[in-house]
C-alpha cells in the first residue's frame, strides 16, 4: 500500500503518502557515484557544508513589478492549465542575481485549495498589519520569537493564493536556472503545489528547533535519491523569495524579508547536513528487481522484488518507489511484509485512475524490470519493549503493513494479543483474507475480523470503526491503522471515543494520504 504515517506508513498512488521524503529533484548521477563506501565507519560524521546567506532577486521594486504568475513549465498529460500565462522572460532574465544563491528547502504537501485571484500589487490597498486570526494555523503563540510573527504573518497572507505563489516560483527558477528543468519530473501537475506544505510546516516550526531539526534531517536524507545538492539550495531560495515578495503584499517589510533569510538559511543547512552524514551510510537509491507479480484483483497485484543490496528496514515502514516508464515520478508503497531471510521485498499495489506509478506497476510491471526503490522511512513500528496488544485497523490496501507488523510480532518470539480488523466494500475486496486467516490459524495470540461495508458477507457488515467498538476493552492496546484518508479519520474519531489516548494511535498521515491520490 503507499502512504506514509504521523508516528508514518505509506500505501498506493491512492491509499498513502509520505511525509519525510518529499523531493524536487531525481538523481542524475550513476548510483555508484552517489553511494557511501561501507567500509566508512558508522560514526564517521560528515563535515558541515556551508550555505551563503540567500540573497533577493533584484530590487525591491523590480520584485513588486505587476508580472502575471505563469504556470511550471512542463508537459505533462493533462496539458497546461487553462487560463495560465507565461512569465515575462526579457524582465526575469533582466534581474541582476548576486553569485551568492540563496538556500531554501524542498518539500511536497497536499495541493492546495484554489482561492479568489490575489489582487496585483499596483492595485493592491495600502499596506496592513495582518494578524492570523485564533484559527488560522498561522495563529501567533504568545511566546513566540519575532522572527516567527513575521514568518507567520507572511505566510497567513500567501496561503489563500498558495497555487499562484507556488506557479510564479517555479517559473522564476526554471527561467533563471534552466539547467535545473531536467531534474524536475516532465509533468508538474502534481509537483508544482507541494513545495507549499514544507514552508508552512517551516514556517510553524521555526521555535521549536528539535522537530524543525528531525522533520528537515528527513528531507534532506530523502531527497538524496533526487540528486540533490548543496549548491541547489541557493538557487531554490533566491526564487523562493522572490515569490513571496512579489505576493505578500501587506506583510513584506525589511525586517520580514531578513526573518526569511536568516530561517531559510538555516533550513537549508540542517537539510543539507543530514544528506552529507546519510552518505557516509547509506546509498542514495537501491535497484531492485521484479522477482514476482501477482495480481490478487483486476485493479490489485502484488509485487516482490530483490534489491541489489541488502535493504534495512522495520516493519511498518513504506519505501519511495520510481519505475523505468516514469522517471523522476516517486510513490510511496508500505512494505507488506516483516524483513526477510533472503533479502526480498513485496508490497500491495492498487492501479487508480490516472496513477502513473501506480498503473505502471499494476498492468505493466513484469518479472526481470528493475525499479528504483529510496530509502525507508516511517515510524509506524511495534514497540517490543511494550506488553501492550495491537489493535489494527486495515482498509484495502492498508492490509499490507498490518501483515507486516504481524510477522514482526511474530518473528520477535514475545507473543502478545493482536487483533485485526479488516476492512472492504465487499468479500470480493478482501483480496488478502486467506493469508490473514492463515496466519491466525497459526497463531493463537491472532484475531482476524473481516469488516464488510456494502453487500452480504460472511464476516462482519458494516464500518470498520463501528465493527471495533462492538469489541474491547481496549484500554490495554496501542492501535495502528492504515488505510484510505476517510478511514483514518473516522477510524481516530472511535478509538478516541472509545478511550485510547492519542499517543497510542498510530497512522498514516492524513493530508499526505490525500496528497498521493493522483
Amino acid at each position: 500500500m503507499d502512504a506514509p504515517t504521523t508516528t508514518s506508513s505509506a500505501g498506493s498512488d491512492g491509499s498513502g503518502g509520505n511525509s519525510g521524503d518529499w523531493g524536487w529533484f531525481t538523481p542524475s548521477r550513476p548510483p555508484a557515484e552517489e553511494r557511501g563506501s561501507p567500509d566508512r565507519q558508522s560514526d564517521e560524521r560528515a563535515p558541515s557544508r556551508p550555505v551563503n546567506p540567500i540573497r533577493p532577486v533584484g530590487t525591491g521594486a523590480d520584485r513588486r513589478t505587476p508580472v502575471e504568475p505563469p504556470p511550471a513549465p512542463g508537459p505533462g498529460p493533462s496539458g497546461p492549465r487553462a487560463g495560465d500565462r507565461r512569465v515575462d522572460e526579457r524582465r526575469v532574465d533582466d534581474r541582476r542575481v548576486d553569485e551568492r544563491r540563496a538556500p531554501g528547502p524542498a518539500a511536497p504537501g497536499p495541493t492546495p485549495s484554489r482561492r479568489e485571484e490575489h489582487q496585483r500589487p499596483d492595485e493592491a490597498p495600502a499596506p496592513q498589519d495582518v494578524r492570523p486570526g485564533p484559527d488560522s494555523p498561522f495563529a501567533v503563540p504568545e511566546t513566540a520569537s519575532p522572527d516567527a510573527i513575521l514568518l507567520r504573518r507572511t505566510m497567513a497572507e500567501v496561503e489563500p493564493i498558495s497555487d499562484k505563489v507556488t506557479s510564479y516560483f517555479y517559473a522564476l527558477l526554471f527561467v533563471q536556472h534552466p539547467e535545473l528543468r531536467p531534474l524536475f519530473p516532465a509533468a508538474m501537475d502534481a509537483q508544482r503545489d507541494r513545495l507549499f506544505k514544507a514552508i508552512l510546516t517551516a514556517a510553524r516550526l521555526i521555535d521549536d528547533p528539535d522537530i524543525l531539526t528531525e522533520f528537515l534531517t528527513r528531507l534532506g536524507r530523502g531527497h538524496r535519491k533526487y540528486g540533490t545538492q548543496p549548491e541547489h539550495y541557493p538557487a531554490v531560495g533566491e526564487c523562493l523569495i522572490g515569490a513571496l515578495t512579489r505576493y505578500a503584499v501587506t506583510t513584506w517589510t525589511d525586517e520580514a524579508e531578513a526573518a526569511w533569510v536568516r530561517a531559510y538559511t538555516a533550513i537549508s543547512q540542517i537539510m543539507i547536513d543530514a544528506a552529507a552524514e546519510d552518505e557516509l551510510r547509506a546509498p542514495a537509491w537501491w535497484q531492485a528487481e521484479v522477482v514476482g507479480h501477482e495480481p490478487r484483483t483486476h485493479d490489485i497485484a502484488v509485487i516482490t522484488v530483490r534489491p541489489d543490496q541488502p535493504y534495512p528496514f522495520r516493519a511498518g515502514q513504506y519505501t519511495s518507489v520510481e519505475t523505468p516508464w516514469w522517471p523522476r515520478v516517486w510513490r510511496h508503497y508500505s512494505f507488506a511484509s516483516a524483513p526477510r531471510s533472503d533479502g526480498l521485498l513485496s508490497f500491495h499495489v492498487k492501479a487508480i485512475p490516472a496513477g502513473w506509478v501506480s498503473s505502471a506497476l499494476v498492468h505493466r510491471a513484469r518479472p526481470g524490470d528493475v525499479i528504483r526503490l529510496g530509502p525507508p522511512a516511517g515510524s509506524m513500528t511495534v514497540d517490543h519493549s511494550s506488553d501492550n496488544g495491537l489493535l489494527c485497523l486495515g482498509g484495502g490496501t492498508g492490509i499490507a503493513p498490518i501483515k507486516a507488523l504481524v510477522e514482526d510480532v511474530a518473528d520477535y518470539g514475545r507473543h502478545r494479543p493482536v487483533e485485526v480488523f479488516y476492512g472492504a466494500r465487499n468479500d470480493h475486496d478482501l483480496y488478502d483474507i486467506d493469508t490473514m486467516l492463515r496466519l491466525a490459524r497459526k497463531h493463537p495470540w491472532l484475531a482476524v475480523r473481516p469488516v464488510v461495508s456494502d453487500g452480504p458477507t460472511n464476516g462482519l457488515s458494516g464500518r470498520l470503526p463501528d465493527a471495533v467498538r462492538q469489541y474491547g476493552p481496549w484500554n490495554a492496546f496501542d492501535a495502528y491503522l492504515s488505510g484510505p484518508p476517510g478511514m483514518i479519520r473516522s477510524g481516530v474519531d472511535a478509538l478516541v471515543g472509545i478511550g485510547i489516548p492519542s499517543h497510542r494511535i498510530r497512522h498514516d498521515s492524513i493530508e499526505e494520504l490525500a496528497a498521493a491520490a493522483e
